[in-house]
């Protein structure tokens, strides 16, 4: 059974699934025995399980990344879904193999991919036209598939790729309406912001940070790519120096990671996207996994609130 399929009362329910998050518990009283917390995720979502009395073996043996196949009970705990891990087994499996149980992106990778080659090739400034081109030329690959989060938000197959086409489809609507914005910079930005993801992140199934992720960050490791570029493609003065800040300040405040703030109005732009659309895959992955009439579990994210999926009409 898939997981977006298994209803609270649901007893026995047999699933194949990747293990995306794992921590190991112990339970109170005398006779303390370990057990697992498990955020069990196939194409179709995740679901929080538990299981009891986990031998020394199942803590090796299930692990974060783990494809494995097993029996469970659905209850409701707290007002949400969760399992009563029966029994599991783990599956030997490709890298390749495991990406079939995992949630990606809703459109075909082709489809936005050439959406942003098409607008990369509409950048009629050549410095950021060629810096664009020839970044995303060299980290293609690794750009179509990596996840934008470990958590959160976009945290899928292609899901830096889908962040990335959706803003550029913000920002050209923006640039509709406030034209006195620099379009070719504005989208150049957005295609640009969240590169150094492909270097912070391990890659789509189950992301961990890196040791670069963790020392470094996105905005450095993106800001320092662009700078390196530049140098090799022969660009220097001002406007490498706001591509980069574009890069810099796009989580808008110091608090939340940037090391400025936006200074121009493209970058204020990118940040405000940027925070859009976060927030509405936020909304939109919560509420797929809610009953129309009920409520959210609390989102942290935002500002720890439990979202209403209005019953339709």
């Amino acid at each position: 059974m898939k997981i977006n399929e298994m209803m609270p009362g649901s007893d026995n329910v047999e699933f194949e699934a990747i293990i995306a998050k794992v921590t190991v518990g112990k339970t109170n009283g005398n006779n303390k025995s370990n057990y697992l917390n498990l955020v069990l995720e196939d194409q179709t979502g995740s679901l929080d399980a538990k299981l009891w009395s986990a031998t020394p073996q199942d803590v090796e043996t299930f692990i974060q990344g783990t494809l494995v196949k097993g029996k469970g009970d659905i209850i409701k705990y707290n007002g949400n879904r969760q399992m009563k891990v029966i029994k599991l087994n783990k599956i030997d499996a490709t890298d390749q193999q495991k990406l079939a149980f995992i949630p990606c992106a809703p459109l075909p990778v082709e489809e936005m991919m050439n959406f942003l080659d098409t607008q990369i090739n509409k950048i009629r400034e050549k410095t950021y036209h060629d810096i664009v081109k020839s970044v995303i030329h060299d980290h293609r690959e690794a750009f179509m598939y990596a996840p934008a989060a470990s958590h959160n938000h976009h945290e899928f197959v292609s899901g830096l790729l889908y962040h990335t086409y959706t803003m550029v489809k913000c920002g050209l609507a923006m640039c509709d309406i406030y034209t006195s914005l620099d379009k070719d910079l504005l989208i150049s930005g957005i295609i640009l912001h969240d590169i150094g993801k492909i270097q912070e992140l391990s890659g789509p199934i189950a992301p961990v940070y890196t040791l670069e992720g963790n020392l470094l960050g996105h905005i450095s490791i993106g800001a320092e790519l662009v700078k390196k570029k530049a140098d090799e493609l022969g660009f220097e003065g001002e406007k490498v120096t706001l591509l980069i800040h574009m890069i810099l300040s796009h989580h808008g405040a110091k608090e939340y990671g940037s090391p400025v703030l936006p200074m121009i109005k493209e970058a204020e732009i990118l940040s405000l996207i940027d925070n859009i659309d976060a927030r509405m895959n936020m909304f939109e992955k919560a509420l797929a996994e809610t009953e129309e009439g009920e409520y959210t579990k609390r989102i942290f994210a935002l500002e720890n609130r439990n979202v209403y999926k209005p019953k339709k009409a």
